[in-house]
């Protein structure tokens, strides 16, 4: 009799237990809450990566602005002088902003083509971090152009920046990327474009 009544406690104890297994199963309550624990990970990635790969986008084209406003303007020169120089890598500053030029690099030089369509350095100027104008590439050293630039016997301009692009978020994952552009132009007013102090 002892052993029947246990059975039967067993057998209700049981039912219950698959009662309430199924009740748990059909309960919403909190569903939501548990999917947004799952989910919110992911969205906070998707939208911090596009934030970030936004920023690298837009800066890539400020160094593509930077570079091509330094090459512009001293295409347009006969004779650049300190003054001009300096006055030059100033606006290639503005057009960078709102975004600092502390990793930004930005060189002017003139090249003189041969006659057998090798490069070689007349004058240089460079900026780094945005800071005061130095000397660039040294005088007389040879650039290899693409091809199609390197008409024998003419003078070409080379404007190039230099960027390293640190990402706000996800270092742990992305290093600094290094941006870059090169631009080549022809001098406009005359065959060659000169260089001096004053």
């Amino acid at each position: 009799m002892i052993g029947g009544k246990l059975v039967e406690k067993k057998k209700e104890s049981s039912k219950g237990i698959i009662r309430l297994m199924r009740k748990f199963a059909r309960d919403c309550h909190g569903l939501s809450a548990i999917e947004f624990a799952f989910v919110f990970p992911i969205m906070a990635a998707l939208y911090l990566g596009g934030t970030a790969l936004t920023q690298g986008i837009v800066i890539k084209r400020k160094v593509t602005l930077a570079t091509r406003t330094i090459g512009d303007l001293a295409s347009q020169d006969t004779n650049i002088t300190n003054a001009e120089m300096d006055a030059i890598f100033t606006a290639a500053t503005a057009v960078f902003q709102p975004y600092s030029t502390s990793s930004m690099t930005l060189t002017v030089t003139s090249l003189n083509i041969d006659n057998n369509g090798i490069a070689t350095v007349e004058w240089s100027d460079k900026t780094v971090n945005g800071g005061a104008r130095q000397t660039g590439r040294t005088v007389g050293s040879t650039v290899t152009l693409p091809d199609g630039v390197n008409v024998p016997n003419t003078h070409i301009i080379m404007a190039e920046g230099t960027y390293t692009y640190n990402p706000p978020v996800g270092t742990a994952y992305v290093s600094a990327l290094p941006l870059s552009e090169t631009f080549y132009l022809r001098p406009r007013r005359v065959t060659a474009i000169t260089r001096s102090a004053t």
